[in-house]
């Protein structure tokens, strides 16, 4: 007697028009990987460049002879171009930025989820409502209430400045409905008030958002250009991409285009790193639900 025949489970075949749109995919995403990676790799090599292979040998990818000798004399030049200070200038307010926004958009979303008030949902359409204006058109009043304040070349001008976006309590506000109120009625009869459901509850529930707002919130304050060059005129308080825009009218020939370079690398330093370190969350945000539904 012959062993029955089991049938062997296998993929089906990929059709051939679909393996084309396959590669069609796979060979726009690398296009758009050189397009986006190009200049990271030649601001790089360039800031290992002499200032003479830069001005005299045309456009080269790659530099003839590795130097660091535009990086050195960006430490050199410290007191007429303080690179560091402004890289410590923009982490400080930049992490301030990050976190004072997570605190209120945290407490925002949570009013606006959890608590009821009249006009509640009229209120927060109001508000996402303001979002579909450009953010240019608030450029001169944010500037004269930051003039008013006392703000103008001080970190504060950085760090308040936006810190309640709309948009990242919208984000909030929509993880956050996806926690059931079962878990706030159970506290509640355990004698729970909201700092405490809020504290213990909610806020460990929403932390995934919460990172994501973290990063953006850190890597937006961080390249923010416009911004900082209209609060700041004083060299010694400048965030890093102010001073960037003082170096290029500095360096603007092309014997010192390495150091320009240069001070633009270590100013992509932060962001990469968070990116590397913390991409999972920035891969996580398109899921923007608690996972608790049910």
């Amino acid at each position: 007697m012959t062993d029955p025949i089991v049938p062997v489970n296998r993929r089906p075949a990929t059709p051939p028009l679909s393996r084309l749109w396959l590669a069609l995919c796979y060979a726009l995403l690398v296009v758009l990987t050189v397009v986006w990676l190009l200049p990271m790799l030649y601001s790089f090599t360039t800031s290992a460049k002499t200032p003479t292979e830069i001005a005299y040998s045309g456009f080269s990818l790659l530099p003839a002879n590795w130097v660091a000798e535009n990086y050195l004399a960006l430490f050199e030049g410290a007191s007429q171009y303080p690179v560091l200070r402004w890289f410590a200038n923009s982490l400080v307010m930049s992490t301030g930025h990050a976190v004072l926004m997570v605190v209120i958009v945290s407490l925002a979303g949570y009013g606006y989820t959890r608590l009821r008030f009249p006009g509640r949902d009229a209120l927060f359409l109001a508000i996402l409502a303001v979002t579909l204006f450009p953010s240019v058109v608030n450029l001169i009043p944010s500037y004269k209430i930051t003039q008013v304040l006392g703000w103008v070349n001080t970190p504060w001008a950085i760090i308040v400045p936006g810190v309640a976006g709309a948009a990242n309590v919208f984000l909030v506000r929509s993880f956050m409905s996806g926690i059931p109120r079962e878990l706030d009625e159970a506290a509640r009869i355990d004698g729970a008030g909201n700092v405490a459901i809020f504290g213990r509850i909610i806020l460990p529930m929403i932390r995934p958002i919460l990172i994501v707002i973290f990063l953006f919130a850190f890597t937006g304050a961080w390249n923010d250009f416009l911004w900082p060059t209209i609060v700041f005129n004083d060299i010694n308080k400048m965030p890093i991409t102010a001073g960037l825009q003082l170096l290029q009218n500095m360096f603007g020939d092309y014997m010192k285009l390495g150091q320009l370079m240069a001070s633009a690398v270590l100013a992509m330093i932060p962001t990469t790193a968070l990116f590397v370190v913390a991409q999972r969350y920035f891969i996580g945000s398109l899921n923007l639900t608690a996972g608790l539904k049910g």
